[in-house]
């Protein structure tokens, strides 16, 4: 009649992320001048959606007034 009790064990600390020198040279660069810009997408053909269906008479009506 061994029964086995889980007892609430403190969680462990999180393991250091080994040093990497890009991350700290691009630290120091948002540090001096700031976070690069926001990236301006181009619209692409592929993305630019098209009507799946012909327009109904009473669109047509209603967009010619």
């Amino acid at each position: 009649m061994s029964s086995v009790v889980k007892l609430c064990s403190v969680p462990k600390k999180k393991k250091p992320k080994p040093f990497r020198a890009t991350t700290a040279v691009k630290a120091m660069a948002r540090a001096a001048i700031g976070p690069p810009p926001p990236v301006k997408r181009k619209e692409s053909k592929k993305r630019i959606k098209t009507e799946k269906h012909k327009p109904t008479i009473g669109r047509l009506l209603s967009d010619s007034d």
